[in-house]
């Protein structure tokens, strides 16, 4: 299978660096997410069907990142693409990071 090209239009695949960066290889990178303030994995392809295999890598990379930003058990996967669903991407959400991002301080 040949990946998708990117796509200029897509935020994802602009992939500028505003928040910090974890890990990236040719396959996809790992961030804090802009809007959710959790690791996210993004893939460097536009399209939200990747293949298996690169699903599995990307969700074990932001794995190892939510480990140690979040701690081990202290996080769940969420793989519901809201705002962007035209390119796969993932996020690893603790249980307050709802309150933490948005809630009162």
């Amino acid at each position: 299978m040949t990946a998708p090209e990117p796509t200029p239009e897509c935020e994802l695949c602009e992939a500028a660096k505003i928040t910090e960066w974890f890990y990236e290889d040719d396959t996809c990178w790992v961030a804090d997410c802009e809007v959710c303030d959790v690791p996210m994995v993004v893939w460097k392809f536009h399209g939200n069907e990747p293949p298996e295999s690169e699903v599995e890598h990307m969700l074990a990379r932001l794995g190892s990142v939510a480990d140690d930003r979040l701690g081990l058990d202290g996080w769940s996967f969420d793989r519901v693409m809201r705002q962007i669903p035209d390119h796969f991407h993932a996020h690893a959400r603790d249980p307050n990071w709802w309150f933490r991002r948005f809630g009162r301080k």
